[in-house]
């Protein structure tokens, strides 16, 4: 049987206290989490030029081939850098960090930009100054330490990690969370509404028997309060308030 958009709409209206509780649980859910629950990650950045440290710009003509030379030695950098060679040596000159080489492998994210000589180095922390000691202790050694690595002397330092008095964390993100939640579950509720719907292969009202069916309607019995069947002084107590009320009474459709 083929739905059109009235149909749709009715199924969402029938079950619309069930999409509306269910978005509005786990959106609140999501707020709550997002805010109270999840430890702020603050994020510091360094940059590194690689380019010959010997050459005097302004005074010679920019050599073409050592600038993609360069860039293309920047894939090599990024290796190099989340090596045990270089985290090494940054996790036995820095101590008070207490982490690994693994540690700071896995902490440490590197990246460039296309036809660029320039290297992002990245970290993340629940602390800003610990970021920021980090990254700039890993842009020193690495520094240091590529010369006898490369045998080159082409990387300098473009611009360390600075403190501030009031870092921004990026992540989490409450708004952005709390608004994937209410796409997301607005999605499974109807999802979920229509799935039930569904499954749901009993019959209710004249229309359904009509839809499925295709019958005439003969009878229709209406609800019987138990009051009603108790005896016949519940009975007398219901009809006097029956007098207020509709009654209960039986249609014959022909």
């Amino acid at each position: 049987m083929e739905l059109d958009l009235r149909d749709y709409i009715k199924i969402i209206r029938k079950r619309i206290w069930l999409i509306l509780i269910f978005v509005l649980v786990c959106t609140i859910s999501t707020g709550v989490v997002s805010y109270f629950f999840m430890a702020p990650v603050y994020e510091a950045s360094t940059k590194l030029i690689v380019n010959k440290s010997n050459e005097q710009q302004g005074l010679q003509q920019v050599d073409i081939n050592s600038v993609n030379l360069n860039i293309r030695l920047i894939d090599t950098y990024k290796e190099v850098i989340k090596t045990p060679r270089i985290m090494g040596k940054v996790a036995a000159e820095y101590p008070q960090f207490n982490l690994t080489a693994e540690q700071l492998i896995d902490k440490v994210r590197v990246s460039s930009v296309n036809n660029t000589q320039v290297m992002t180095l990245v970290v993340q922390d629940n602390s800003y100054n610990k970021a920021v000691d980090i990254v700039n202790a890993v842009s020193k050694v690495f520094q240091d330490e590529i010369p006898s690595i490369m045998k080159v002397d082409n990387v300098s330092l473009l611009n360390e990690a600075v403190y501030v008095d009031n870092p921004v964390p990026v992540k989490p993100n409450p708004n952005l969370n709390i608004a994937i939640s209410l796409v997301v579950s607005l999605m499974i509720a109807v999802g979920l509404a229509f799935l039930m719907d569904y499954l749901d292969d009993s019959i209710k009202t004249e229309e359904d028997i009509k839809l499925y069916l295709d019958l005439p309607t003969v009878a229709m019995i209406a609800r019987i309060k138990v009051e009603d069947m108790a005896g016949p002084k519940a009975a007398s107590t219901s009809s006097r308030q029956g007098q207020v009320g509709e009654p209960s009474r039986v249609t014959i459709n022909q």
